[in-house]
């Protein structure tokens, strides 16, 4: 019997760690090779992970909502073959023991006092002749104690927060007060990705500070009647309409939202159009793609084609292929194109071609297809979502004449192509200008105005168009 470490795998150079959300194995389950065994989730997507070797589960070390680094170990499966591995220890108590508790003494209670005031009349009345002073009366003041404080309570120099749980509650507006607030379900306490997220989602209702009034005693005055404070009403809370329906963002449409923010306070937005003229694009796809479905298995979509155009531009125009690093241009010599795809949630989501610029048509295509169908079904690996150098956005799937898309930072440009449509079209002739019908489509380019003008963003977009407007008809895929 040998025992395999299951280790959290590298996921992109930005992501450090990830959240355990659900174990998809139990202690004691048979488990197949490349069988999924934990979901997990970073910043950027959720995954999982799939067994490494065939066996048996013998030991999860980490719960549901623990924050796991890069690298550790995460479990331990038993293979029947093979000879006995080392364990690699892991940074927390595995799932199975308990931290101690630390008790703390409480503080001595306190008892307040608050000084006896008189109080004067505001107006002086004579009074008769005769007068019997009213009798004094003394109320006693209440004893106010003050409690001993929490002994979960930590010091923030004490309490360690995760990257993630950070970024989040930056995200999300969560003060540190509020953090230190939070009940960690983690190891030792810790406060996890899950923990944050149910508090954002449902925050605690704030408590009204009770209304100390100090007792005062009348001394030698008069009778007076004073009037009891009254108590300000509770907030109304806003109810909606009958005919209007609240829906509370889910976790990545909260992430999209700032990353789009995000973006256009970062980049100078700047889009230039162009209308191709694709009239051989679709008489060749038309021509091909019944053979291709029957010897691949699979369709032939317009989207490799125009990625294939794109990556060609990119190598013509490699300053559009960067990122800015403070007053530093990072101009990238490889290309990964991402593909902007939208989710049966509705949310979107860019999977991203890796080093696009090595594959042809018949490789971008089979890319296209496995890295679509994956990620509306929830399977795409952390990686596949990471280091884009550039994204094409196909609005013309819904039927968009047109779109200007927003940036996907860190880069510094993105495409969008609009619908395929057929419009009567000038065209010159050497016997003169006609008017035919021909396939025609919008491309709308935004940039990066801090780095790309008009001129290189501009030029980089007709030459989308000219490599789509000049395909061989003639090529085999």
């Amino acid at each position: 019997m040998a025992k395999i470490e299951l280790i959290l795998p590298k996921m992109g150079e930005s992501v450090t760690e990830a959240t355990i959300l659900k174990w998809l194995k139990s202690v004691g389950d048979s488990i197949a090779q490349d069988e999924s065994v934990v979901e997990i989730a970073t910043d950027k997507v959720d995954s999982e992970i799939p067994a490494t070797h065939a066996g048996r589960l013998v030991q999860l070390l980490f719960n549901e909502g623990d924050v796991v680094a890069v690298g550790t170990a995460m479990a331990i499966i038993e293979t029947s073959v093979g000879e006995e591995v080392s364990h690699v220890e892991v940074p927390f108590a595995p799932a199975q023991t308990p931290a101690p508790t630390q008790t703390i003494a409480p503080a001595p209670i306190q008892t307040i006092a608050p000084p006896i005031q008189a109080i004067e009349p505001t107006q002086t009345i004579a009074p008769p002749a005769q007068t019997i002073a009213p009798p004094i009366q003394t109320i006693a003041p209440p004893i106010q104690t003050i409690e001993p404080a929490s002994t979960s309570a930590q010091t923030p120099a004490l309490r360690f927060y995760s990257p993630l749980v950070l970024t989040i509650a930056q995200s999300e507006g969560v003060s540190l007060s509020q953090l230190e607030a939070i009940t960690g379900t983690g190891a030792d306490g810790r406060v996890t990705k899950r923990d944050i997220l149910d508090f954002i989602a449902n925050p605690p209702t704030p408590v009204a500070a009770p209304i100390v009034v100090a007792t005062q005693a009348a001394v030698a005055a008069p009778a007076i009647t004073v009037a009891a404070p009254q108590t300000p009403p509770a907030a109304a809370q806003t109810q909606p309409a009958p005919n209007i329906e609240i829906i509370e963002m889910d976790r990545m449409r909260r992430l999209i939202a700032d990353a789009m923010v995000k973006s256009k306070q970062t980049s100078a937005h700047v889009t230039s159009f162009v209308e191709a003229d694709l009239t051989n694009v679709v008489a060749w796809r038309n021509r091909v793609k019944d053979d291709f479905k029957k010897r691949e298995g699979e369709n032939l979509t317009f989207t490799p084609i125009f990625i294939e155009a794109v990556v060609k531009a990119l190598k013509d125009f490699p300053m559009i292929n960067a990122s800015i690093d403070g007053n530093n241009i990072v101009r990238k010599k490889y290309i990964n194109l991402g593909m902007a795809a939208a989710l049966p949630s509705g949310n979107l989501i860019v999977p991203v071609i890796k080093n696009a610029d090595q594959l042809n048509l018949r490789g971008i295509t089979k890319q296209v297809n496995d890295l679509a169908n994956r990620a509306r079904n929830g399977k795409l690996k952390p990686d596949e979502v990471q280091d884009g150098t550039y994204t094409l956005s196909n609005v013309g799937s819904f039927g968009n004449v047109m779109g200007t898309p927003i940036i996907n930072q860190p880069q510094v440009a993105i495409l969008a192509v609009g619908a395929i449509r057929k419009k009567p079209v000038v065209l010159e002739t050497p016997e003169g200008d006609v008017i035919a019908i021909r396939h025609m489509m919008m491309l709308s380019h935004s940039y990066d105005h801090r780095i790309v003008d008009g001129a290189l963003g501009g030029m980089f977009v007709r030459r989308v168009a000219d490599y789509l407007e000049q395909f061989d008809v003639q090529r085999t895929i």
